[in-house]
């Protein structure tokens, strides 16, 4: 399995992203959430690996135009995936999947460099 990175090509954070794996000379596979909008199933497989809070992105003017009703819901992953795959701005980015199945969230390059070794 090759290193999977999803996100939203025009975010910043993304840039910095493929500009460190680049850097570092890393292959990856780019899934990009507006090409291909996240299915609940894969947001499933994320949360095998991470918590509900640690997913969402609270930064974005996305989660703050939301309605406090959308924001609690974004509480519980029954009503949180339906959202989250409407919404794909609302997943904390870059997700990097890596080979062992494991995965990061956002862009951190000390964490990452450590996941790459």
């Amino acid at each position: 399995m090759a290193l999977k990175v999803y996100g939203i090509k025009n975010c910043n954070t993304m840039t910095k992203a493929f500009g460190f794996l680049q850097e570092k000379g890393v292959e990856f596979e780019f899934i990009d959430y507006k090409k291909q909008k996240p299915s609940e199933a894969l947001l499933k497989e994320f949360l095998t690996k991470t918590n509900l809070p640690a997913l969402v992105n609270k930064q974005g003017t996305t989660y703050r135009k939301m309605t406090d009703q959308q924001k609690s819901d974004l509480e519980k992953v029954e009503t949180a995936l339906p959202i989250l795959t409407e919404n794909s701005s609302m997943i904390k980015r870059p997700v990097i999947v890596y080979p062992d199945g494991s995965i990061t969230l956002g862009f951190d390059p000390k964490e990452i460099e450590e996941k790459l070794v």
